[in-house]
């Protein structure tokens, strides 16, 4: 298996050398020169998680053993509540089902990428003997789970951008009250977006990428994309056989990488009657999944911090096989998207794509339905899903985050604050960070003065 960039003039790579590059030379994302079947997977009904991670892992990844796969996944799972069933399927009502992804280590669906990812970093630290400077940018959970996948790890230093003062309290906690030293939170002046734009400005000057020995922690890097498709063949495995047929998978979306882990699962075989880009007021995907343009706008601050973004850079990989595998036309599209203006996509076909968007007032609205109605309590993104409920029809909601990263949002809604021991010793601890502009040079120069 070979890995393809999307913008078709990067020279193909193995799994491993594509983990390692995070984003291709051309500035395109890796994808699979070839979706396998998942049938075998599907067929075999619920197994443990690690173990259906592993099998998943070892139709694209060569260059591991399988009793290496199979090691590595169940170090990566080892620390959720449950590691054979790390993301628990709710019955809501007898069609509708939440899956919980927050049952790792932050609390949040980041957890199963990047726990692997941290232990991938480590290992290939292991057998190459150089050093590692990882770098991402976040809108609230990818930063806490790449950090806690990494913290103390022998040769890896981690720095993470996220815009100040646009997530939660708890998410920031999460980032800046680690105790390790190879940790670097970076408090960008301005949105996510802007912190995204850097990190890709970065990775697209090959001198410094190179000689700074940079690696990708956000959803440009396959192997988080990866990672999540098995979550969606989990929840397809826990449901009753009557239930199988027509699956509506409901998701919570800003970047774009949850959802399209689903469509690529539903490609090699999932079973899948509709995926539904939930999002909040910050709708751009919303809008080009009902018109087919895409048109970026200004980031407006709302109760779904993580979904509060304009730049969906995961719709590149989309796009790719939607025009074809035709590396030249997605490079050609993707450069009139850098300029920011309104780019109409060429006989746009949402196919098994809808979408829905939710204001505030929307979320507050849905929180409280949701605890009136099945007395439960998501989070503020996984409240945008519950606008999609059809009666009798099969319904999965993927719920990325725990409500407790959210105590004033959810009470708020329904007055109660939901804590959590580990969240709450954080209030407990002092914040260390680093306060930037969101201008690339800048960035640039401070990570010159703290790489390995």
């Amino acid at each position: 298996m070979r890995f393809l960039s999307t913008r078709g003039s990067a020279p193909p790579l193995n799994f491993t050398d594509a983990f390692a590059a995070g984003l291709a030379p051309d500035g395109g994302l890796y994808v699979a020169e070839r979706l396998p079947s998942i049938q075998g997977l599907l067929e075999k009904g619920p197994t443990r998680y690690p173990e259906l991670a592993a099998e998943f892992f070892q139709l694209f990844n060569e260059d591991y053993s399988k009793e290496k796969t199979n090691e590595l996944f169940e170090k990566s799972y080892s620390s959720f509540e449950d590691p054979s069933n790390a993301a628990p399927l709710v019955e809501l009502s007898n069609s509708t089902y939440v899956l919980e992804l927050f049952h790792g280590p932050t609390f949040a669906f980041k957890d199963f990428g990047l726990q692997l990812v941290g232990n991938m970093f480590e290992e290939q630290i292991a057998r190459t003997g150089q050093s590692i400077n990882v770098l991402g940018a976040t809108s609230g959970d990818t930063g806490s789970a790449a950090i806690h996948g990494l913290a103390d790890k022998e040769g890896a230093r981690v720095f993470v951008l996220y815009p100040e003062g646009r997530i939660s309290d708890i998410q920031e906690r999460q980032m800046t009250c680690t105790e390790s030293d190879n940790i670097f939170p970076i408090a960008i002046e301005g949105s996510f977006d802007d912190a995204q734009r850097i990190v890709k400005d970065l990775f697209e000057d090959l001198d410094f990428k190179y000689r700074a020995r940079l690696s990708a922690v956000n959803s440009i890097n396959l192997a988080r994309i990866l990672a999540q498709c098995v979550y969606y063949i989990h929840a397809y495995n826990q449901l009753p056989e009557k239930q199988k047929d027509h699956v509506h998978y409901v998701v919570p979306t800003g970047n774009f990488g949850n959802v399209l882990a689903g469509w690529l699962a539903g490609q090699m075989g999932l079973p899948a009657e509709q995926f539904t880009v939930a999002t909040n007021q910050n709708d751009l995907l919303f809008r080009l999944f009902r018109e087919g343009i895409y048109d970026p706008r200004t980031v407006n601050p709302s109760l779904a911090p993580s979904m509060d973004i304009q730049v969906a850079s995961n719709f590149e990989r989309f796009l790719y096989y939607h025009l074809g595998e035709e590396g030249q036309s997605t490079s050609e599209i993707m450069k009139e998207i850098k300029k920011g203006d309104e780019v109409i996509i060429p006989e746009f076909d949402a196919g098994k794509f809808s979408a829905t968007r939710t204001d505030d007032a929307g979320i507050i609205d849905n929180i409280r339905k949701a605890k009136d109605h099945y007395n439960y309590v998501p989070d503020p993104h996984t409240a945008c899903c519950f606008n999609e409920l059809v009666n009798n029809q099969t319904t999965i909601m993927l719920a990325t985050a725990h409500p407790a990263k959210f105590p004033e949002t959810i009470n708020e809604a329904i007055n109660e604050s939901p804590k959590h021991p580990s969240l709450e010793k954080l209030r407990e601890r002092t914040p260390k960070k680093e306060r930037l502009p969101a201008n690339t040079d800048a960035i640039r120069e401070y990570l010159e003065k703290n790489i390995l």
